[in-house]
């Protein structure tokens, strides 16, 4: 299975449903099942960190124990991948009328929009090394979703 690694807060955005586009600066052909990992960098979530995210709107409801890091969270499907062109073309997608949803990604033209769907959080999150790109994983034989 197909595996991505973001850092924290995003990736539990995505595991919980509040965040449905991932934004990357590359465009993938990829289609289908994708894992979503969360990545050990704690720079957004470490409350001493000059990166320190989460006081700020709209990330303030957060509670860092509920961001795990080093783990597979959720397994999601990724059904497509679309560039982001100019604010027109992008703005007028029901899905990003949302403030929240925009929030949550860099919408610069130029990076790429990754849409997101049936989001299954995993009951237990499963320790796993991350890379950078698309990678590979193996789940454990039996997953189970909230």
């Amino acid at each position: 299975m197909k595996a991505v690694t973001l850092y924290q807060p995003w990736a539990t955005l995505i595991s919980i449903g509040a965040k449905r586009i991932e934004t990357r600066s590359w465009s993938t052909n990829f289609r289908g099942l994708l894992a979503i990992h969360a990545g050990t960098e704690r720079k957004y979530i470490t409350k001493r960190s000059k990166y320190y995210i989460c006081d700020n709107d709209p990330f303030l409801w957060f509670n860092n124990a509920q961001m795990p890091t080093g783990v597979i969270i959720a397994i999601c499907e990724l059904k497509d991948c679309l560039l982001i062109k100019n604010w027109p073309s992008w703005v007028s997608l029901p899905i990003l009328r949302h403030c929240q949803e925009r929030a949550f990604g860099d919408y610069t033209p130029g990076r790429f929009m990754w849409f997101l769907e049936n989001v299954r959080e995993l009951e237990q999150p499963i320790p796993a090394r991350g890379a950078l790109g698309l990678w590979e994983w193996t789940p454990p034989g039996a997953l189970e979703f909230k």
